[in-house]
């Protein structure tokens, strides 16, 4: 169960609250890779159009950043404009979270199946690992993380020469999975800063003013490219709601978690997004060229051998 800290806040660091959590954010944002894909084909968004990609990405985000900003004011009765200093640890956290990551993302997505962008992701921990221990020196390098993070990553490569094995179309592209790759790069630059400014500021202030900076940001790029956004019909505002709470409530507990944490530790549950997406990929989706074979669970398998033996490292 979560316990109260020396402050009299919620403390998200007991394994149980850590494995709820974490899970229950990967699952959330794996179903988000079917909807965004969805919401294309719905709002009229050619792969090719980069700049309509972006106004979809940046109105989600910025109306995620709203809801949870209300949300807190309304939870702590409080309406009053963050601090200077809390303003700028959000808007750092916004150039690799919500706008650096998500201006890859949506391209890379548009650019690979669902399938092929969900495994992609999941070099997110390893990224995650080698920049909190080795850039920011926020934990120490074990050889049981290494470990962990490269059974992890091997699952990885293992899903993707699987999906060529079975005839998939494409393969590796840059503009595909590879800017999905580098959106977990940010992504995992992100998680570190959260861990570092979280211990001063509350993290639903993080969240929510760093999703509507970013979400600004994308919307800027999109108008700036010239994008444009068929009006929606009734389906597609309820994958655009979808996407909205996915990212309020995913990014709202991860951030809590990243507080109490180390970041290998949360991080190492985005292994289950290649799980969740390739998933909720093939049910929503259909197999769009990539097939579910043998080599598919043998990764997955792989994927979360990594978790396991990333968590029962000793605790820092």
């Amino acid at each position: 169960m979560a316990r109260l800290d020396r402050e009299g806040g919620v403390d998200f660091s007991g394994p149980a609250v850590l494995t709820a959590g974490a899970i229950t954010s990967c699952l959330l944002w794996g179903s988000a890779i079917p909807f965004v894909r969805m919401g294309y084909q719905l709002l009229g968004i050619d792969a090719a159009d980069t700049g309509s990609q972006l106004l979809f990405a940046g109105t989600r985000f910025f109306l995620a950043g709203l809801a949870v900003a209300v949300a807190h004011a309304v939870a702590t009765r409080s309406a009053r404009v963050p601090s200077r200093r809390d303003l700028w640890a959000a808007f750092r956290i916004s150039l690799f979270q919500t706008f650096g990551q998500y201006l890859l993302y949506y391209i890379g997505l548009a650019h690979s199946t669902g399938v092929n962008g969900a495994i992609s992701q999941g070099i997110d921990v390893f990224a995650s690992l080698v920049i909190s221990a080795v850039i920011f020196r926020m934990e120490r390098l074990t050889p049981q993380k290494v470990v962990g993070a490269l059974i992890g990553f091997c699952g990885i490569l293992l899903a993707d020469a699987g999906s060529r094995a079975a005839g998939a179309g494409g393969g590796f592209t840059l503009t595909g999975e590879g800017f999905v790759m580098l959106a977990t790069v940010s992504s995992a630059l992100a998680s570190v800063l959260t861990r570092k400014y979280a211990q001063d500021t509350d993290p639903m202030v993080l969240c929510g003013w760093q999703f509507m900076m970013g979400g600004v940001g994308l919307l800027a790029c999109g108008v700036a490219l010239h994008g444009h956004v068929a009006t929606p019909s009734p389906a597609g505002l309820g994958i655009l709601a979808w996407l909205v709470m996915v990212s309020a409530v995913a990014y709202g507990i991860w951030s809590v978690l990243l507080r109490d944490n180390d970041v290998s530790r949360v991080s190492v549950y985005t292994f289950t997004l290649p799980i969740f997406g390739v998933i909720l990929s093939l049910l929503l989706l259909g197999d769009e060229g990539t097939a579910l074979g043998p080599m598919t669970f043998v990764a997955l398998a792989l994927v979360s051998l990594g978790i396991l033996v990333v968590e029962r490292a000793p605790a820092e």
